[in-house]
């Protein structure tokens, strides 16, 4: 089920009143609430649009990650990678290598 709080304050990230999610939407002022609100649930259509609007994750909207954007959490990935050991660099490389073989 959506997040209501973090649809919210994403909507106020960017800036937007609920009417003008609503005009992207293409849905009424009071729907886009309801949504807000956890008084109504979304389609998968118009949560591929939310996380357009918001530039968002799917699982940041439905509470399932902290992490709000793809960017976010490879820039923390490579951040985490460098602070890696070469032992643990040649290893990781290793893996992805045969795994690339395997999977070929």
């Amino acid at each position: 089920m959506l997040n209501g709080e973090r649809l919210r304050e994403g909507r106020i990230a960017q800036n937007l009143t609920q009417e003008d999610m609503a005009k992207k939407l293409g849905i009424t002022r009071q729907a886009y609430g309801n949504y807000e609100s956890g008084k109504r649930d979304v389609d998968s259509q118009t949560l591929v649009n939310l996380v357009k609007i918001l530039n968002v994750s799917v699982d940041y909207l439905l509470g399932l990650s902290t992490i709000k954007t793809l960017e976010h959490n490879l820039q923390t990935e490579i951040i985490e990678i460098q602070d890696w050991t070469d032992k643990e660099k040649e290893l990781a490389k290793l893996i992805i290598s045969n795994w690339r073989k395997i999977n070929s």
